[in-house]
Order: C-alpha cells, then structure tokens, then sequence
C-alpha cells in the first residue's frame, strides 16, 4: 500500500498490508517507523516502483495541487504505480457539501465535488468502482472529542454519514 500526502501518517501507521510505503514533501520519517518505506518527494515525479502497489491511497490531498491538471497528473501517477487489479482511493473534501469552509485553509487550491472526482478519474484512466459522496465529517475539530470507538460507531452508521459526511470516498480501478 502506498500513502500519498502521507503526513505524519495517520493513516498508513494503522493500516495492515504486506508492504506499506508513504510519499511526502516534507521529511516525515521519524514520525513513520522502519517499517514504512517512506519516500520523500512529489506524488507525480519521485522514484517509485510502477505497478507494484495493490492499493493506492490519497487522504486530504488533492486539494492542494496547484490546479485541475495537476490533478489528473497525480491520478495518472497512481494508476501507473498500481499492480494489476489494484485500486486508487481517494478521501477528498467536497466542495459542494462544505460551502464556503472549503477555503479556509489557505493552501486549497482546487475545488473539488464527486463529480469531478469521477472526471479527473476517468481521464486519467481509472474508473469508478465506488463512490460515497457523503462518508467522513469535513474535519475532527469540533465539539465531539476524537476517540476510537466514536470512530468506529460512526462507521458502522451510514446513516450518520448522510448526516455529518462532508468528505466524499472514491474507489477507482484501471479503465479497461
């Protein structure tokens, strides 16, 4: 599995695979163990094996990208990194369902609904195997405290999700 945008890795340190590799900008290392593979550079252009992964995982990520472009760059990426019958998955905020909050993080740059997650999928050439438009809250800092088994409950309750999901989830796979 590989974590784009890892971060410090909140998501790939909890996850069980063969082989767990994240790629950031930044030098997150230290927060990942010896047993991430972590690859410090660009999603696009760094030195990763091709067709490799079973899983490619993007959480918070896209919006980032400096434009549309750049997103179908990272999705072309990440079809090319996966082995056969791998998956892309993408956790993305929905611009749609967040309104205005969308941009109070000063390094959004492109606005994105599930709709054009979809296209930005299938023009780099991967398609919907499933979407959730509305799965995750659009962030963890409110009212409630973060607590694994709140997690838990809220995941096993679609119906919290069409209540409090402002993140969309997007599985795809290579077209064809």
């Amino acid at each position: 599995m590989l974590d784009i945008g890892c971060d410090r890795g909140y998501f790939i340190r909890h996850v069980r695979a063969v082989e767990r590799w994240g790629i950031d900008q930044r030098d997150v290392s230290a927060d990942l163990g010896d047993d991430i593979t972590f690859v410090r550079g660009d999603g696009t252009t760094a030195d990763l094996p091709e067709a490799h992964f079973g899983t490619v995982f993007m959480s918070n990520y896209l919006e980032h990208l400096p434009n549309s472009d750049a997103v179908i760059a990272q999705l072309k990426a990440a079809r090319r990194l996966l082995a056969p019958g791998g998956r892309v998955i993408v956790l993305q905020p929905n611009i749609r369902l967040t309104k205005a909050a969308y941009w109070d993080f000063i390094d959004h740059h492109v606005a994105l609904t599930e709709r054009s997650l979809v296209e930005a999928g299938q023009l780099a050439g991967l398609q919907t195997e499933r979407l959730i438009v509305r799965f995750l809250p659009y962030t963890t800092k409110g009212r409630l405290p973060v607590d694994s088994r709140l997690v838990r409950w809220y995941l096993r309750v679609p119906l919290a999700w069409r209540l409090m999901g402002q993140q969309t989830l997007w599985v795809g796979r290579q077209a064809g």
